[in-house]
């Protein structure tokens, strides 16, 4: 059951790092889209299509506020809960695992 628990565990911290690091790049999209981006720059366009299919859902089903989209702000809570939840239940399970 140790080599279970340590896959499962292992399974855990790459989702954390893999959250952390989709959160990172929706807050710096968020920032980026500001300051009216040149939409030829190689980096503008990754960040356009790493978030603009997670953020379009949230759009339609949403909108804006007043003129202010919320849909960045929506997915970082959503990451910070599965962060929260599922990481940590795989963690706690895999620790249940190798006792």
């Amino acid at each position: 059951m140790y080599v279970i628990g340590n896959f499962i565990s292992a399974i855990a911290e790459i989702l954390d790092i893999a959250l952390s690091l989709y959160m990172w790049i929706v807050i710096i999209a968020a920032l980026i889209s500001w300051v009216n981006p040149d939409p030829y720059n190689p980096i503008v366009r990754f960040l356009y299509k790493a978030t603009d299919p997670v953020f379009r859902p949230i759009r339609r089903t949403i909108g804006t506020l007043g003129g202010i989209d919320i849909s960045p702000i929506v997915v970082i809570l959503v990451i910070m809960f599965i962060k929260r939840f599922a990481v940590a239940s795989l963690i706690d399970y895999a620790s249940r695992l190798g006792r």
